[in-house]
């Protein structure tokens, strides 16, 4: 009876390990489809009956098992029990006639025969799987063998399975590639259905599938996956399945995949549909990724239960495409709203999506109910689009508004956006009616540092008409307050790192005096300085020669200034003025006694000019009297015609410190004064005689008088000065400092402070006049106090008497008449205020903080902790001038004071964590009146926010309110209510 056990103990344990290699096999197809199993996995075989023999705790590293292995006795098995794994993977047979093969790491099973099983000596078992080396334990327990179901023979070998006829065939599978699964629990296998059970943090992965849940199956019968949630101990539902197919992912409470016919089957689904995301009760996944819907809602609020949501009751999801829904309803906090549509189109993926640009819809009081910039936006590619928006208002004004923009990484990007406009305002008849054309142009190019580092192309235009402004609604402060306006083309490039090329167009106009200035084109070439005495590689000590240096520019313009009704206007070439001017400078720098710098330089220019002008009078009448009426004209002579000048200049300057040390225990420790004099000759002839032929004369019969003019009289460059000039010119500049005591620097104890920044006097004596020589001494100074504080002094002393009429001076000095060496004509006082205040402004620095990299962390989370409850921050700019201009009467005083000020702040608070307010305003003290104020305030209403802005007085006195979805999908989603400035 024992020798039967014996040899039914031994044929249940081969027919195990055969059960197992082929369900493995089976399940495969020939290929692995367990790739890895954690480390000391357990292997529990259940169903027990009466009269079979439990083994327990079998540790090997690889079962090896061939003829001439034997079961051993259950006393001999008990004596190589050891200690249970962790981790559990569970194996139920019932009345199996399959053999299971468990391998620790992986193994591949080739292939399976039918043979029968060559019974040997049964010890020979025990001690082959003694002798095995286990780094890794594999625990195998054998719960419950039925002893009916196991065969009496077998051969197993290492690469080949051989089974007998009493094997049924098993199935193929049709699974293309390996799945790849573990648990962070347990694994259990249901051997006899072909299921794999994983429970707690399970993760499957096969191809591009993968999935996450706490409990899943698999079903190798009909390679199907099955996962859903657990309830916890509170009976919450957690470790809900999340799918992921390649980008698309899917969350649910329940789902059932098939990986032959690529079909899914998923309940309560939360997935990510570009910026929005799509929650559906029941969804059917085709194979073609198209998904069905059957109860679902749209949103872009990423909360479990969203604050709003478009609710259908059918819905089709094409990947990459458009979300195509049946009736649609509109839903705030899970209450419908009356907003219903016949069906709803959404856009299925993040990015450039073509569709309809929902207007904003209101009324006005002087242009009627609007329909306001509502139009269609065309993804045409990755690197452009266009959006094409409009207007309209019922009592007839409408506008046109396209935008492109492109881009190319790495290369440049732009946009160039044009509005075109008829505005009306009133009822046509009534007094205040009123009709313009208007129209914008903006054009933005930016090129990548690294795509062309030699050159360069930039462009910026903003060009409108004077009155556009005062009909946008949508501007922003800055351009609501501006009245100039400007552009710039600019290429850029360089020839051998030696000459400059800069090429620019450009633009400026004001639209308060409606004029227009046009350049195109302006060219300018810049050679580098070159010094031709000195040798090339020359080192050591250099001759006074070797420093003389010279540079070569040209500059080539092409303008016109006109007003800004004939811009785009055939007449506006007449206004076009063009030259070409060429500079070379020449300088020279030599060290005399060692402490002074003497420069000498030359500067040659000459202009190039396609016409010169020539005036003349014409007598229009002439009355009774003899008096002579009569006007200038002017008339245009073309041709070539050079302008040629130049100037000589020779300047010696120094440095000169002076200190005053105050001693180490005093609060000052220093005084320090540094003086830097020069001295400068300035040469210039008289371009007005007759043999440089740039001056003519012309007689005014009614002043009965020669007029001398420049030919050059406008010109873009203008012409030579007229007149000598010997102008010696002396300046002197001052700075002085002070070294105070600083107990805060713990390096040198002391801080500097600067006392007066620049303090300059300057005058000129031109030797070339016959009187009058001596020019108004000017006096400057600036300093900076306390950081914030920015002090300015100006004013100009002149040596010369005023004449009666204090219009003109006479030669005659101060000091010879009224015994004062200079007389003020002039003074100004500036003072600057710039403050920038905010939470910590008024909080001692922790220095033990500063300089420590090594408390890094320590910092961020101090920092953390004092964040501000209530952030705020406030800019204060004030600034504060005082004109005084001294005019003489009769030899009589008469001051003309002027005082000119201006205050303006912004500033704003963060009252909640989602409240936020910004005020700006001012002060007009000389209108006596409050500027420009605005007050902005937002709240964040997480996927929603609302906006309110108010200009409470003024010309732009108006006000917005608004609340929108943050989603740039769904931005036309909105409410809006707004008052504008021209309903005043």
């Amino acid at each position: 009876m024992l020798t039967f056990l014996s040899t039914r103990y031994f044929r249940a344990l081969i027919a195990i390990l055969v059960s197992i290699a082929v369900s493995m096999a089976s399940f495969s197809c020939g290929k692995p489809l367990i790739q890895s199993v954690s480390n000391s996995q357990s292997f529990d075989i259940k169903d027990l009956k009466p009269d079979s023999l439990v083994l327990e705790s079998v540790q090997v590293d690889t079962l090896a098992v061939d003829s001439s292995y034997v079961l051993p006795r259950e006393a001999q098995l008990a004596e190589i029990i050891k200690q249970d794994s962790t981790n559990t993977i569970l194996f139920d047979i019932e009345a199996s006639k399959q053999d299971v093969l468990v391998e620790k790491r992986e193994f591949v099973i080739d292939t399976i025969s039918a043979a029968s099983v060559i019974m040997q000596q049964k010890t020979e078992l025990l001690d082959e799987m003694t002798e095995i080396e286990s780094n890794d334990s594999l625990d195998l327990k054998i719960i419950e063998i039925n002893p009916d179901s196991l065969i009496d023979e077998g051969v197993y070998q290492s690469d080949t399975l051989v089974m007998d006829s009493v094997f049924s065939p098993q199935q193929e599978s049709q699974l293309d590639e390996i799945v790849e699964y573990n648990s962070g629990d347990s694994l259990r296998f249901d051997i006899k259905n072909h299921k794999v059970y994983l429970f707690k943090s399970g993760v499957i992965d096969y191809g591009n599938i993968n999935l996450v849940g706490d409990y899943m199956e698999i079903d190798f019968n009909t390679n199907e996956l099955f996962s859903k949630g657990v309830e916890d101990e509170d009976g919450k539902i957690i470790g809900t399945p999340v799918f992921k197919e390649d980008e698309r992912s899917f969350e649910s409470k329940q789902l059932r995949y098939n990986f032959d016919t690529k079909k899914g089957l998923i309940f309560g689904m939360k997935t990510e549909e570009g910026e929005g995301f799509i929650l559906g009760e029941k969804i059917k996944k085709m194979p073609d990724d198209i998904i069905y819907l059957d109860g679902g809602q749209y949103t872009t609020c990423d909360l479990p239960e969203p604050h709003f949501s478009f609710r259908f009751k059918k819905s089709k999801i094409i990947p990459g495409g458009m979300i195509i829904t049946g009736p649609v309803n509109f839903q705030i906090e899970g209450v419908p709203t009356p907003l219903v549509l016949p069906f709803g189109l959404f856009p299925g993926k993040s990015g450039q999506t073509s569709g309809i640009l929902m207007p904003t819809y209101g009324s006005s009081t002087n242009q009627g109910y609007y329909l306001m910039n509502g139009g269609y936006y065309w993804a045409l590619s990755d690197y452009f689009d266009l959006s094409l928006r409009g207007s309209i208002y019922t009592r007839g004004s409408w506008s046109l508004n396209p935008n492109f923009r492109y881009t190319k990484k790495y290369q440049y990007s732009g946009s160039f956006d044009f509005k075109y406009a008829i505005n009306i305002l009133g009822t046509e008849g009534s007094p205040d009616y009123s009709r313009t054309r208007d129209f914008r142009i903006q054009w933005s190019h930016n090129q990548d540092a690294k795509a062309r580092p030699n050159s360069k192309f930039s462009g910026n235009v903003n060009i409108v008409t004077s009155s556009f402004n005062q009909y946008e609604t949508q501007n922003t402060f800055e351009n609501k307050l501006s009245n100039t306006f400007q552009s710039s083309i600019n290429y850029s490039t360089n020839f051998n790192k030696k000459w400059f090329l800069n090429v620019n167009l450009g633009h400026r106009q004001n639209t308060l005096n409606k004029t227009f200035e046009l350049t195109l084109p302006e060219l300018s070439l810049t050679g580098t300085q070159i010094y031709p005495f000195r040798k090339k590689g020359k080192v050591g000590n250099l001759k006074w020669y070797d420093n003389i240096s010279l540079k070569y520019s040209m500059t080539a313009r092409n303008s016109a200034l006109m007003p800004d009704s004939v811009f785009l206007q055939p007449e506006m070439q007449n206004y076009f003025k063009n030259g070409i001017k060429h500079t070379i400078p020449i300088s020279s720098t030599i060290k005399l006694l060692k402490y002074l710098t003497w420069t000498n330089s030359a500067s040659y220019t000459e202009r190039w000019y396609s016409q010169t002008v020539q005036k003349y009078y014409e007598i229009e009448s002439i009355d009774d009297n003899g008096n002579v009426s009569g006007s200038v004209n002017i008339d245009t002579i073309g041709g070539f015609k050079a302008a040629r000048d130049y100037s000589l200049s020779s300047s010696i300057n120094t440095r000169i410190y002076g200190m005053y040390r105050f001693g180490d225990n005093s609060p000052i420790r220093a005084i320090r004064h540094v003086l830097t004099p020069s001295v400068s000759f300035s040469y210039r002839p008289d371009f007005g005689e007759d043999k440089y032929g740039y001056y003519e004369e012309y007689y005014d019969e009614a002043r009965e008088r020669f007029v001398q003019y420049s030919i050059f009289e406008g010109a873009i460059y203008g012409g030579p000065s007229r007149g000598e000039s010997g102008s010696l010119n002396l300046n002197v500049t001052n700075n002085f400092e002070m070294k105070v005591r600083d107990r805060n620097d713990t390096l040198t104890g002391t801080r500097k402070v600067v006392l007066i920044d620049n303090l300059t006097l300057s005058t000129n004596y031109n030797i070339a006049k016959d009187s009058l020589r001596w020019a108004p001494l000017i006096l400057s100074a600036r300093t900076k106090l306390f950081k914030n504080l920015d002090l300015r002094y100006s004013s100009a002393f002149d040596p010369y008497i005023l004449d009666s009429a204090g219009t003109s001076n006479l030669n005659q000095f101060e000091w010879t008449v009224n015994k004062r060496i200079l007389r003020l004509k002039n003074a100004s006082w500036n003072l600057g205020i710039n403050l920038s205040l905010k939470n910590d402004s008024f909080k001692k620095k922790d220095k033990t903080l500063d300089g420590d990299n090594n408390k890094g962390a320590k910092t961020g989370s101090k920092d953390a902790a004092q964040q501000p409850i209530m952030p705020w921050s406030i800019n204060i700019n004030y600034t504060f001038q005082y004109i005084s201009n001294h005019s003489y009467l009769n030899y009589v005083l008469d001051k003309d004071q002027k005082i000119v000020q201006t205050l303006g702040f912004n500033g704003n608070i963060q009252l909640t964590p989602n409240w936020k307010v910004s005020v700006r305003s001012g002060y007009d003290f000389q209108n006596k009146q409050i500027s420009y104020t605005s007050l902005d305030v937002y709240r964040d209403m997480h996927c929603w926010e609302m906006r309110f802005n108010w200009i409470p007085l003024g010309t732009w006195k108006s006000w917005n309110f608004g609340i929108n979805i943050k989603a740039s999908v769904l931005k036309d989603l909105k409410y809006e209510k707004k008052k504008s400035h021209l309903e005043n």
